[in-house]
């Protein structure tokens, strides 16, 4: 089968590698539909490995090549004998968490925080990014018809984004702000949304971005760099500020638009990954008794919730693809693309046809 292997930072390679076989009893063999490129993957690309496993990976042994690919959906091929879930043919969405099930997170709930946490598509023997994977039966949630494969490896990032908002939460009738319009910027907006904010003001500086976001008519679209910003803030809000910020940008502009514009005793979530060190005024987060939550990942069992949420049509997941592209074009239609600071592209999904 052909797979997106990853080497080092710029080395990508597409490799015809065995098809994965199922190796125990819970195993699950998927063809894979749908795979999407997240953020991470492009850190990886420009600067890895970081995540990436130089060394066996203590829980799954994997080490580079990595055949990359987290957010993705497929169909069932074959399964372990004590798989009960699903069977071959079932359509899929995959959580691609790998966890101890043993360690302090783990046994809590929070397995997204597993001290040995792995990664299909980063740190396990299979990915998205190639025509087969395999996953454990706790992997896999089953897609209603409601849900296109499409929508369906889009669930990973919607997770993602709903985790954040869900960290502070919000309350029917808030005023929210996303800085950053990437795709999970995107997400977190339509989130927010779905679930009850009266307003969402997505902040984003890139023309090109902001001109894709604005089509999706999901709120206002504003340049945070613009000098009107504030006073359209102020105007909203009534010189408050809003009621939660979403950070989705991974940068410290961003991070400080989003405290300067919430509210006394409002929230502030970090969603996006920063690759490096971010001042924060602390005197304005004290000042103004603003509370700031970190974001990892999601809860492990959201995938079945999100999944209704897009089938009800409430969470409309979709209008973030703008492209779809083949599994032989990933590096130069995909991440090529995508770490292009000028480039067009929002979500590129890539069929492994």
């Amino acid at each position: 089968m052909l797979a997106a292997r990853f080497y080092a930072a710029k080395d990508i390679r597409l490799e015809d590698v065995p098809v994965p076989s199922i190796k125990e009893s819970d195993d699950i063999l998927v063809e894979v539909a749908y795979c999407g490129i997240c953020g991470t993957d492009l850190h990886e690309y420009l600067m890895g490995p970081i995540v990436t496993p130089t060394d066996p990976h203590p829980l799954t042994g994997a080490t580079l090549p990595q055949t990359l690919g987290h957010e993705f959906s497929g169909t069932v091929v074959e399964i372990g004998s004590d798989v009960r879930d699903v069977v071959p043919g079932d359509r899929v969405a995959i959580m691609p968490a790998i966890v101890c099930g043993r360690c302090y997170h783990c046994r809590r709930g929070n397995g997204h925080l597993c001290s040995s946490f792995a990664c299909t598509g980063l740190s396990a023997e299979t990915g998205g990014l190639a025509n087969f994977a395999t996953l454990k039966e706790y992997q896999v949630a089953k897609l209603p018809d409601a849900v296109s494969d499409l929508e369906g490896a889009l669930i990973e990032p919607a997770c993602v984004a709903a985790y954040g908002v869900d960290r502070a939460g919000v309350i029917g009738g808030d005023i929210v702000l996303v800085t950053g319009a990437g795709p999970i910027g995107v997400l977190t907006a339509m989130y927010a949304s779905a679930i009850g904010a009266a307003t969402v003001v997505i902040a984003e500086p890139n023309p090109n971005r902001a001109a894709l976001v604005k089509a999706m008519d999901i709120g206002p679209v504003v340049d945070p760099t613009d000098p009107g910003f504030k006073a359209f803030m102020d105007d909203l809000t009534e010189g408050v500020g809003v009621d939660l910020a979403v950070e989705c940008s991974g940068t410290t502009p961003g991070l400080t638009t989003a405290i300067s514009s919430t509210r006394a005793r409002g929230q502030v979530v970090q969603t996006g990954l920063h690759t490096a060190p971010a001042t924060v005024d602390m005197m304005l987060l004290a000042n103004l008794d603003i509370s700031l939550h970190g974001s990892w990942c999601w809860y492990m069992t959201d995938w079945p919730r999100i999944i209704r949420l897009v089938a009800s049509g409430k969470y409309p997941v979709s209008k973030a693809v703008t492209s779809t592209i083949n599994l032989p074009d990933v590096v130069t239609k995909g991440f090529d693309v995508l770490v292009n600071p000028t480039g067009d592209q929002l979500k590129v999904l890539v069929s492994s046809k």
